[in-house]
Protein backbone atom coordinates (compact mmCIF):
# COMPACT_ATOMS: atom_id res chain seq x y z
CA UNK A 1 0.00 0.00 0.00
CA UNK A 2 1.59 2.97 -1.24
CA UNK A 3 -1.11 5.94 -0.59
CA UNK A 4 -2.17 6.84 3.29
CA UNK A 5 -4.97 8.98 3.32
CA UNK A 6 -6.57 10.84 5.92
CA UNK A 7 -9.89 12.23 7.00
CA UNK A 8 -9.00 14.85 9.86
CA UNK A 9 -5.89 16.56 10.22
CA UNK A 10 -5.85 16.80 13.91
CA UNK A 11 -3.67 15.89 16.63
CA UNK A 12 -3.13 12.47 15.66
CA UNK A 13 -3.99 13.10 11.82
CA UNK A 14 -1.02 15.18 11.41
CA UNK A 15 1.40 13.05 13.58
CA UNK A 16 0.84 10.05 10.73
CA UNK A 17 0.52 12.00 8.01
CA UNK A 18 3.76 13.32 9.06
CA UNK A 19 5.32 9.63 9.36
CA UNK A 20 3.85 8.86 6.30
CA UNK A 21 5.75 11.21 4.10
CA UNK A 22 8.56 10.22 6.21
CA UNK A 23 8.45 6.51 5.22
CA UNK A 24 7.62 7.05 1.82
CA UNK A 25 4.02 7.05 1.44
CA UNK A 26 1.96 9.41 -0.60
CA UNK A 27 -0.37 11.24 1.35
CA UNK A 28 -3.32 13.06 1.10
CA UNK A 29 -5.41 15.04 3.87
CA UNK A 30 -8.49 15.93 4.38
CA UNK A 31 -11.10 17.73 6.94
CA UNK A 32 -14.57 18.86 7.47
CA UNK A 33 -13.42 22.64 6.20
CA UNK A 34 -11.93 21.77 2.66
CA UNK A 35 -8.47 21.55 1.02
CA UNK A 36 -7.58 24.61 0.93
CA UNK A 37 -7.90 25.00 5.04
CA UNK A 38 -4.88 22.64 4.88
CA UNK A 39 -1.97 24.76 2.89
CA UNK A 40 0.20 25.24 5.83
CA UNK A 41 0.11 20.91 6.50
CA UNK A 42 0.68 20.15 3.06
CA UNK A 43 3.36 22.74 2.82
CA UNK A 44 5.09 20.84 5.43
CA UNK A 45 4.55 18.03 4.34
CA UNK A 46 6.13 18.50 1.05
CA UNK A 47 5.93 17.15 -2.66
CA UNK A 48 4.58 14.18 -1.51
CA UNK A 49 1.21 15.28 0.18
CA UNK A 50 -1.88 16.74 -0.99
CA UNK A 51 -5.02 17.94 -0.09
CA UNK A 52 -8.42 16.91 -1.06
CA UNK A 53 -12.28 16.66 -0.43
CA UNK A 54 -13.05 14.06 2.19
CA UNK A 55 -14.80 11.72 -0.62
CA UNK A 56 -11.54 12.38 -2.97
CA UNK A 57 -9.37 11.15 -0.21
CA UNK A 58 -10.94 7.92 0.84
CA UNK A 59 -11.55 7.12 -3.25
CA UNK A 60 -7.87 7.80 -3.77
CA UNK A 61 -6.02 6.28 -0.96
CA UNK A 62 -4.77 2.39 -0.34
CA UNK A 63 -5.03 2.93 3.40
CA UNK A 64 -7.77 5.27 5.28
CA UNK A 65 -7.21 6.92 8.56
CA UNK A 66 -10.67 7.98 9.40
CA UNK A 67 -9.44 10.49 13.02
CA UNK A 68 -12.50 13.03 13.42
CA UNK A 69 -14.65 12.95 16.41
CA UNK A 70 -17.43 10.42 17.28
CA UNK A 71 -20.09 12.41 16.41
CA UNK A 72 -19.36 13.45 13.00
CA UNK A 73 -18.79 9.99 11.50
CA UNK A 74 -22.56 10.49 10.35
CA UNK A 75 -21.48 12.46 7.87
CA UNK A 76 -18.68 10.80 5.86
CA UNK A 77 -19.76 9.49 2.47
CA UNK A 78 -20.28 5.90 3.12
CA UNK A 79 -20.17 4.67 -0.50
CA UNK A 80 -16.38 6.35 -0.96
CA UNK A 81 -15.19 3.59 1.71
CA UNK A 82 -16.36 0.72 -0.17
CA UNK A 83 -13.83 -2.34 -0.51
CA UNK A 84 -11.17 -0.18 1.18
CA UNK A 85 -9.21 -0.67 4.52
CA UNK A 86 -9.88 1.94 6.95
CA UNK A 87 -8.09 2.57 10.11
CA UNK A 88 -10.28 3.75 13.39
CA UNK A 89 -8.52 5.99 15.89
CA UNK A 90 -11.41 7.24 18.06
CA UNK A 91 -12.60 6.74 21.67
CA UNK A 92 -15.81 8.31 23.13
CA UNK A 93 -15.90 10.99 24.99
CA UNK A 94 -19.29 12.13 25.94
CA UNK A 95 -18.28 15.86 26.95
CA UNK A 96 -17.47 16.19 23.24
CA UNK A 97 -19.68 13.77 21.28
CA UNK A 98 -22.76 13.29 23.77
CA UNK A 99 -24.27 10.47 24.58
CA UNK A 100 -24.52 7.80 22.95
CA UNK A 101 -26.69 5.08 24.68
CA UNK A 102 -25.59 1.83 22.95
CA UNK A 103 -21.89 3.00 24.14
CA UNK A 104 -23.07 3.88 27.77
CA UNK A 105 -24.61 0.59 27.76
CA UNK A 106 -21.81 -1.48 25.92
CA UNK A 107 -23.94 -2.84 23.44
CA UNK A 108 -21.78 -1.98 21.29
CA UNK A 109 -18.41 -0.30 20.35
CA UNK A 110 -17.17 2.85 18.81
CA UNK A 111 -15.42 1.32 15.76
CA UNK A 112 -18.60 -1.19 15.40
CA UNK A 113 -20.69 1.95 15.03
CA UNK A 114 -17.86 3.33 12.51
CA UNK A 115 -18.35 -0.37 10.35
CA UNK A 116 -21.96 -0.14 11.11
CA UNK A 117 -22.03 3.32 8.98
CA UNK A 118 -19.16 2.26 6.18
CA UNK A 119 -21.04 -1.29 5.70
CA UNK A 120 -18.35 -1.89 2.75
CA UNK A 121 -15.18 -1.10 4.55
CA UNK A 122 -13.11 -3.07 6.35
CA UNK A 123 -12.62 -1.22 9.88
CA UNK A 124 -9.24 -1.46 11.74
CA UNK A 125 -9.28 -0.33 15.18
CA UNK A 126 -5.72 1.40 15.75
CA UNK A 127 -3.58 4.24 17.29
CA UNK A 128 -6.63 5.36 19.63
CA UNK A 129 -4.85 4.33 22.90
CA UNK A 130 -1.31 6.33 21.97
CA UNK A 131 -1.29 10.06 22.73
CA UNK A 132 -0.18 12.19 18.96
CA UNK A 133 3.49 13.20 20.36
CA UNK A 134 4.24 9.74 21.33
CA UNK A 135 3.60 8.75 17.66
CA UNK A 136 6.93 10.29 16.68
CA UNK A 137 8.78 10.07 19.61
CA UNK A 138 8.38 6.35 20.36
CA UNK A 139 9.08 3.94 17.51
CA UNK A 140 12.07 1.83 17.43
CA UNK A 141 13.38 -0.49 14.43
CA UNK A 142 11.55 -4.11 14.56
CA UNK A 143 13.82 -6.04 16.90
CA UNK A 144 14.18 -3.49 19.68
CA UNK A 145 13.80 -5.20 23.15
CA UNK A 146 12.03 -2.04 24.05
CA UNK A 147 10.03 -1.77 21.43
CA UNK A 148 6.21 0.31 22.12
CA UNK A 149 3.51 -1.79 20.56
CA UNK A 150 -0.07 -1.27 19.55
CA UNK A 151 -3.05 -2.84 19.23
CA UNK A 152 -5.42 -3.60 16.66
CA UNK A 153 -9.17 -5.24 16.33
CA UNK A 154 -10.47 -5.96 13.53
CA UNK A 155 -13.32 -8.58 11.57
CA UNK A 156 -11.37 -8.48 7.68
CA UNK A 157 -7.57 -10.64 8.68
CA UNK A 158 -6.21 -8.94 5.27
CA UNK A 159 -7.06 -5.73 6.68
CA UNK A 160 -5.44 -6.19 10.25
CA UNK A 161 -2.33 -7.26 8.09
CA UNK A 162 -2.57 -4.23 6.19
CA UNK A 163 -2.94 -2.31 9.10
CA UNK A 164 -0.17 -3.89 11.03
CA UNK A 165 2.65 -3.28 7.89
CA UNK A 166 1.87 -0.22 8.47
CA UNK A 167 2.44 -0.07 11.90
CA UNK A 168 5.50 -2.32 11.69
CA UNK A 169 6.76 0.60 9.30
CA UNK A 170 6.16 3.66 11.07
CA UNK A 171 8.53 1.89 13.91
CA UNK A 172 5.83 -0.40 16.64
CA UNK A 173 5.31 -3.62 17.25
CA UNK A 174 1.25 -4.98 16.60
CA UNK A 175 -0.55 -7.17 19.05
CA UNK A 176 -3.77 -8.39 17.61
CA UNK A 177 -6.83 -8.32 20.34
CA UNK A 178 -9.17 -9.70 17.76
CA UNK A 179 -12.36 -9.55 16.54
CA UNK A 180 -13.84 -5.34 16.03
CA UNK A 181 -15.77 -6.57 18.90
CA UNK A 182 -12.98 -6.66 21.41
CA UNK A 183 -11.50 -3.00 20.75
CA UNK A 184 -13.30 -1.82 23.99
CA UNK A 185 -9.98 -4.01 25.76
CA UNK A 186 -8.05 -0.37 24.79
CA UNK A 187 -10.32 2.56 25.21
CA UNK A 188 -10.44 4.89 27.42
CA UNK A 189 -10.26 4.11 31.25
CA UNK A 190 -8.25 0.46 30.33
CA UNK A 191 -4.57 -0.57 31.54
CA UNK A 192 -3.74 -0.22 27.71
CA UNK A 193 -4.58 3.57 26.95
CA UNK A 194 -2.17 5.71 27.32
CA UNK A 195 0.70 3.86 28.84
CA UNK A 196 4.11 2.85 26.85
CA UNK A 197 4.22 -0.99 26.58
CA UNK A 198 5.79 -3.62 24.81
CA UNK A 199 4.14 -6.43 23.25
CA UNK A 200 4.30 -8.63 25.84
CA UNK A 201 3.40 -6.15 28.57
CA UNK A 202 0.19 -5.21 26.15
CA UNK A 203 -1.00 -8.49 25.66
CA UNK A 204 -1.43 -9.01 29.76
CA UNK A 205 -3.17 -5.27 29.98
CA UNK A 206 -5.66 -6.21 27.21
CA UNK A 207 -6.46 -9.57 29.36
CA UNK A 208 -6.46 -7.72 32.43
CA UNK A 209 -9.18 -4.70 30.54
CA UNK A 210 -12.70 -4.56 32.59
CA UNK A 211 -15.77 -3.48 31.45
CA UNK A 212 -17.00 -0.38 32.78
CA UNK A 213 -20.02 -1.96 34.08
CA UNK A 214 -17.44 -4.35 35.52
CA UNK A 215 -15.06 -1.74 37.44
Amino acid sequence: MTTLGLIGAGHIGGQLARLGVAYGYTVIVSNSRGPETLAALVDELGPSARAATVEDTARSADLVVVTIPLKNIGSLPAGAFDGKTVIDTDNYYPQRDGQFPVLDDETTTVSELLQAHLPSAHVVKAFNHIYAADLTADGRPAGDPNRRALAIAGDDEAAKAAVAGFIDTIGFDVVDAGPLAEGWRYQKDTPAYGSRLTAPELRDALASARRHRDM
